[in-house]
């Protein structure tokens, strides 16, 4: 009896352990087309995502480094917004052929932004510049409740830093 109930238990149990997903694929969290900015969770209204997209696209054209930024409520099933952010930097360029220069990730639910830079802007800016211009022009900004002013103005460094 006691190796009928084990034969039971183990059938039952042993499937489910071979069709478990253990890694979530990357094309179920991001999108399937990314722009120079991706408002996901809607805190900028039509016209500041046409204005920023329009500074970024020549700013890109003057540097030669790609700035995108992307709002997000959700990291799921990630749990740390420095994970997604590398995540979604992998995916866009392996699965959307998109060579970002620097990477903002921003979620106003959250509560946090990540600013990721890629090696080819490490001659023109360090990682604490990054973040000395994080948390001088935009911080201050998502503080007061304005994410385009933050947006802007942190962009706007960015550029001037990698001119």
């Amino acid at each position: 009896m006691k190796k009928i109930i084990f034969i039971l238990t183990i059938a039952l149990f042993l499937p489910h352990h071979f069709f478990a997903q253990t890694k979530t694929d990357a094309s179920t969290i991001f999108a399937k087309s990314y722009d120079y900015v991706n408002d996901f969770e809607n805190i900028l209204n039509p016209k500041q995502v046409k204005d920023l997209n329009e500074f970024l696209k020549a700013s890109e054209a003057k540097t030669n480094s790609k700035i995108l930024v992307v709002t997000t409520s959700s990291i799921a099933p990630l749990t740390d917004l420095t994970d997604y952010s590398k995540e979604l930097d992998k995916y866009l360029l392996s699965k959307l052929k998109i060579d970002v220069s620097i990477l903002i990730v921003i979620s106003k639910q959250l509560r946090q932004i990540q600013i990721q830079g890629v090696a080819k802007i490490a001659a023109k800016m360090t990682d604490q510049e990054m973040k000395d211009i994080v948390a001088t022009y935009v911080i201050p900004e998502l503080k007061k409740g304005d994410y385009y002013k933050g947006l802007q103005a942190g962009t706007l460094q960015l550029v001037k830093k990698i001119e």
